[in-house]
């Protein structure tokens, strides 16, 4: 008999190997799942995963979504509410993300204070179901402070070294330009990617509390920028793995 879990676990770009660490109950592909979108992404392997890790019971997206795929953002958003259902009340999410920050270096843990939503769309536009969340949910704490705080005493207590910034959301799947990268360290972004603010806007829609985390697997500083590949991307990320595993596992024993 599965557990009704209380964490969630997305899973980013190269992180799918957390999974081997859960004890696992059930593990159900996307595709059996009634209205859940189908992962496209190499090295995402669409299956939510049902078990127990460092004693707690937990539910985990092994692969997610991007707007890229031509989802929408509902569409992308609605494992969480899933989650929420389920009976989660904390997620955690992780990405890959390159580099803004000039004191970030490739192979760097972050974890995510703030973001900026440069997508284009929100997951809340049209009707409001009032029983999901309110009309117009507060974002002052997109990411628990609470939870920010147990995973920078995890990590210090771990002797594994992490930054804090903001995050910023961009459409992809191209990277961006010298010049947009520019911009974006202007307006105050340490790291950017394609995924995790939907994901944040609807748990924190629905009451949950959220901690992000992105590996940074690329340097995206324009002066002395480099032509980057999937393969880079997703080879630094295996190898900073072991450390975001550990990181994660640590924080989901010390939640209450």
């Amino acid at each position: 008999m599965i557990q009704r879990p209380t964490i969630g676990i997305i899973l980013g770009t190269g992180l799918g190997g957390l999974a081997k660490e859960i004890e696992t109950e059930a593990a159900i592909d996307y595709e059996t799942i009634p209205h859940f979108p189908v992962s496209t992404v190499e090295s995402h392997h669409g299956k939510l995963i049902f078990g127990s890790l460092a004693g707690k019971q937990v539910v985990a997206m092994q692969g997610r979504f991007h707007y890229y795929e031509a989802y929408t953002l509902r569409q992308i958003t609605f494992p969480v509410r899933v989650m929420k259902f389920l009976g989660v009340r904390n997620l955690l999410i992780s990405n890959a993300g390159g580099a803004l920050n000039p004191s970030f270096r490739k192979g760097d843990l972050m974890i995510i204070s703030d973001h900026i939503n440069l997508l284009g769309d929100n997951p809340l536009i049209g009707p409001n179901d009032e029983s999901l969340g309110p009309r117009f949910p507060d974002m002052s704490e997109p990411y628990s402070r609470e939870l920010i705080a147990l995973a920078e005493k995890a990590t210090q207590d771990l002797k594994i070294k992490t930054e804090k910034g903001v995050y910023v959301a961009m459409q992809g799947p191209n990277l961006e330009t010298g010049a947009e990268y520019r911009f974006l360290r202007i307006i105050g972004a340490d790291a950017v990617g394609m995924s995790t603010v939907p994901e944040d806007i609807v748990a924190v829609h629905m009451g949950m509390k959220v901690l992000g985390f992105s590996i940074l697997t690329d340097e995206c500083f324009p002066d002395t920028l480099k032509p980057v590949s999937l393969e880079e991307v997703i080879a630094v990320a295996k190898e900073a793995e072991p450390r975001m595993t550990a990181v994660m596992k640590e924080v989901v024993r010390r939640l209450p």
